[in-house]
């Protein structure tokens, strides 16, 4: 059972990113994913989320519009696209697996998390 979220990096405000979240173990396609964040100092927080079927997707109020999940299950990706990126968006960004009823919002439904990868938007 493994979770791994990927590419993370450097840019500048306003630029874009998109994050890879690969699950390993073909059970996985039958979850909804979470993406969450943890700024310096701060608590994770809940940032999107993918329903099994991709049907379903929430978002945190401050990245609707700018943030976009997605997922390929042949490639069993998670895809979180990040655009109009701000400073307060820097953060290390986690992928999570639940298989409880999607309620993307419950952290406790998360079973599986995988390692983080950072992300630091500059000014």
């Amino acid at each position: 059972v493994q979770l791994q979220a990927s590419g993370g990096g450097s840019v500048q405000t306003g630029g874009s990113l998109r994050l890879s979240c690969t699950y390993r173990g073909c059970t996985f396609d039958d979850y909804h994913i979470g993406w969450f964040r943890q700024a310096p100092g701060k608590e994770r927080e809940f940032v999107a989320g993918i329903s099994w079927n991709g049907a379903s997707t929430t978002y945190l109020d401050s990245v609707k519009g700018r943030f976009t999940t997605s997922r390929d299950r042949a490639k069993s990706t998670v895809y979180l696209q990040m655009s109009s990126l701000k400073p307060e968006d820097t953060a290390v960004y986690y992928c999570a697996a639940s298989r409880t009823p999607y309620s993307p919002l419950n952290y406790s439904g998360y079973h599986y998390w995988g390692q983080g990868t950072e992300l630091t938007v500059s000014s």
